[in-house]
């Protein structure tokens, strides 16, 4: 377990901050990542960098790793040089969350008969106007009920013929890990607030700059 990380999750003031903060820092990641009032999939990127701009407003730049090679699908950043997994999910139910990124039968197989946990997981559970939460699931976690359970039953394949675009931990596994007693969770009432975007504007001010 990273002591570092659940720093995040006992520390009043920090944690009173995410409460206050994350939910309309998302939301502005969702309008900027809007084309007529349809969210696109970039989204997830500035969710991610919102999340590790937040490591480093709490430990400092220097100890959170952001250039992570391509070749490490999984790791998202590292802090104090531990590898750490940053996923989000939108809904009132726990699930849903990708291991992989994939469309092709062959290589979600292969992920799934190669995968073992080998990271720290930070899990925020989006759930507008209702509850949600920030997870904290260490690495010591994912692996003890891997074990217990098998891979078969960690791990959710796309079906034949569909479009899911990923492997993704069973909504049975992810469940279990949330609840485990060694996982970390703040809850956050996920409430929008109005807010006046012009996606343009800060361009258009870059623009008249001399």
């Amino acid at each position: 377990m990273s002591k570092r990380l659940v720093e995040i999750f006992e520390d009043e003031e920090i944690v009173e901050r995410i409460k206050r903060r994350l939910p309309y820092l998302f939301q502005l990641a969702e309008l900027e990542s809007s084309r007529a009032g349809k969210t696109g999939m970039e989204v997830g990127s500035v969710r991610e960098r919102i999340i590790v701009a937040l490591l480093i407003f709490k430990f400092g730049e220097a100890n959170v790793e952001t250039e992570i090679p391509i070749t490490e699908p999984e790791v998202d950043t590292r802090l104090f040089g531990v590898p750490l997994s940053i996923k989000t999910i939108t809904g009132k139910n726990i699930g849903g969350v990708k291991l992989i990124w994939t469309v092709d039968a062959r290589k979600a197989k292969e992920f799934r008969d190669n995968y073992y946990p080998h990271c720290d997981m930070l899990l925020v559970q989006i759930n507008w106007d209702d509850t949600g939460g920030v997870y904290y699931i260490p690495l010591e976690v994912q692996k003890r009920l891997f074990d217990k359970i098998g891979r078969q039953n960690y791990i959710k394949l796309p079906k034949p013929g569909t479009n899911p675009r990923g492997v993704e931990i069973t909504k049975e596994a992810l469940s279990n890990l949330v609840a485990d007693k060694d996982s970390k969770r703040i809850v956050i009432n996920w409430q929008r607030t109005k807010i006046e975007f012009n996606s343009y504007k800060r361009w258009v001010d870059l623009w008249k700059e001399d």
